[in-house]
């Protein structure tokens, strides 16, 4: 046990050891026990708010493999190197970073909130350890540029040189800010992958160039690919994110899923024998990569498919903006743009913002990207991993259940949702 700030005596918990007794400790050893490659280490959990958690188990040989070949070579991480990442302990890049012991790395970890007392806070711990590899969310870094956070302010950063950002897409302000209050000789690796892999399908590579708004490159060993509407490999065009090969991590089946009826509707029902993953993508022919969104989430209006995330690249350069949400709703027939806005203090969302909103939407995208409606919200659904739950809003507006809201940091949001299509008709 490492006690907190505060707490009461510990010591009443039974079958513990503190951990100054711990250090003090004499071992005779430990004991290694041989097991298979196929040995489960980890019970992973979706987020499960727009359904059951699925309860996803790893193993120890496909974990280990992963996570070593995406640490010392997208990451080029060694046993010199300083590795932070912000996450929970139940949010896969905890796991992923906890790898990092066996390359013999030292990791960095925090407890509290990344903007308390300010937002400096996790910078000036990067600053007095010496951080080499600084990961986080793509919600951090744009909550930085909002503060008005200027890192380079703070320091140099001599030991830095690496920015690890998950969760959400990156988009090209986000590079922009990065190279321009942060550090210029910094490489700046948006990584994706899910807890269904614990790893990553496309993220950084040390000798490859930093693009801005785009994924370095797809994993060594992953045969990620965008497939079309007709089932087919595309480049230069979106789709659906596949692995049409198998690959070390996935899982090894559900836990308590008997027949393993569970695991292969999750993956392989869109296509047969072929990982199907649930993201909207695109791969270029320099083989860089741009996700879009989730595509169960992918506004399809006039039957025109587009990908959250482009509307919120456009959103996102509005200073009077502090976040924002996109869905699609059914609507005679088809389906209309629905954008709510989380408005900075001391803005108001006018007829002349909104104007100018679907201008620089149309302008930017296309006039199929402009929504119907603009609306202003308190605040928007997070998940504690930092994700924006787009489906759960879709949901609630249609009068459907969402479940599991433990795993949301703001669950009372959902509340504004419940009602407001109502009023806005």
């Amino acid at each position: 046990i490492i006690p907190f700030a505060g707490d009461a005596d510990v010591s009443i918990i039974q079958s513990s050891i503190q951990w100054k007794d711990f250090l003090n400790r004499e071992s005779s050893g430990i004991a290694f026990e041989a097991l298979p490659f196929d040995h489960p280490l980890y019970i992973m959990y979706s987020s499960g708010t727009t359904g059951l958690p699925k309860s996803i188990v790893h193993s120890a040989g496909g974990t280990l493999i992963q996570h070593l070949k995406e640490l010392q070579l997208h990451t080029d991480l060694t046993e010199d190197d300083n590795i932070f990442y912000f996450t929970t302990c139940g949010w896969m890049m905890w796991n992923w970073l906890v790898s990092s012991l066996s390359v013999g790395a030292s990791i960095v970890l925090f407890d509290g909130s990344p903007f308390y007392p300010d937002g400096s806070i996790l910078l000036k711990m990067a600053k007095e350890l010496g951080i080499t590899i600084f990961g986080t969310s793509a919600k951090y870094i744009s909550s930085l540029e909002a503060f008005e956070v200027n890192p380079n302010e703070i320091s140099s950063f001599p030991k830095l040189r690496t920015i690890l950002s998950t969760g959400s897409p990156l988009v090209e302000e986000n590079f922009d800010y990065i190279y321009k209050h942060w550090k210029k000789d910094v490489q700046l690796a948006s990584i994706s992958g899910g807890t269904d892999i614990i790893s990553c399908f496309v993220l950084g590579n040390p000798i490859l160039p930093v693009r801005r708004g785009e994924i370095q490159c797809r994993g060594l060993g992953m045969k990620v690919e965008a497939y079309n509407q007709f089932g087919k490999s595309a480049i230069n065009l979106k789709g659906e994110l596949v692995c049409s090969q198998a690959f070390p991590s996935m899982p090894i089946y559900f836990w308590n899923d008997v027949n393993g009826s569970k695991y292969h509707s999750a993956y392989f029902n869109t296509y047969s024998n072929i990982w199907h993953h649930g993201d909207y993508l695109e791969i270029n022919d320099c083989g860089g990569v741009k996700i879009y969104g989730r595509s169960d989430t992918t506004l399809n209006p006039g039957g025109v498919r587009i990908g959250t995330a482009e509307i919120y690249q456009t959103v996102e350069r509005f200073s009077e903006v502090e976040d924002s949400l996109v869905i699609g709703q059914p609507w005679k027939n088809d389906e209309r743009i629905i954008l709510f806005l989380k408005i900075k203090d001391q803005s108001t969302l006018s007829i002349e913002l909104i104007r100018q909103i679907k201008k620089s939407i149309r302008e930017s995208c296309s006039p199929r990207h402009v929504p119907a409606k603009l609306i202003a919200v308190k605040d928007i659904p997070y998940t504690i991993n930092g994700k924006k739950v787009e489906m759960a809003v879709k949901q609630i507006i249609q009068n459907k259940n969402v479940i599991n809201k433990d795993s949301l940091v703001n669950p009372n949001s959902l509340g504004f949702y419940k009602h407001i299509m109502e009023l806005e008709k």
